[in-house]
């Protein structure tokens, strides 16, 4: 008896709310097509209101109400294409709620951009995607964002 199993049910898709997603989501999309997965958008807000408004009981900012906007905007884009998506915006240190998200929903995958060295910066605190690698062991896959 065959049993049809996937590789990757369910796809963590770290979005920036930036021009570096539409490098991403063309691999995404054809990989969740192909696999017939599922697709769990998520954006983390990380300004001063978003990693400090559990603690302070603040509301969302202006920034968090537009990447809310974004991530449904997105999501209701490939849905309409015919994918299993739904989005959720987190609150905090990027790496962190990647991680605990992908952890929480039971991803198989965790597809984000990377920018390559961007100098001095990355030195100093480093970047998400290295982060990122630290912080799981669920696989990520990594596509180099389109220079702007």
């Amino acid at each position: 008896m065959f049993l049809k199993t996937t590789m990757y049910r369910k796809i963590l898709v770290a979005l920036e709310n930036s021009r570096a997603d539409e490098s991403l989501l063309p691999h995404v999309t054809e990989l969740a097509k192909r696999l017939h997965s599922q697709l769990l958008l998520v954006h983390v807000a990380d300004g001063w209101v978003a990693r400090n408004i559990k603690e302070l009981d603040l509301r969302e900012s202006e920034e968090m109400r537009e990447d809310r906007a974004y991530l449904e905007t997105v999501c209701a884009r490939l849905q309409a294409e015919g994918l299993d998506a739904d989005a959720v915006l987190a609150a905090g240190e990027p790496a962190k709620e990647i991680a605990a998200a992908a952890e929480r929903e039971g991803c198989d995958l965790i597809a984000m951009s990377t920018h390559g060295h961007r100098g001095l910066g990355d030195v100093v605190k480093g970047s998400t995607a290295t982060a990122l690698r630290h912080a799981t062991m669920i696989p990520i896959l990594m596509v180099r964002a389109e220079k702007t």
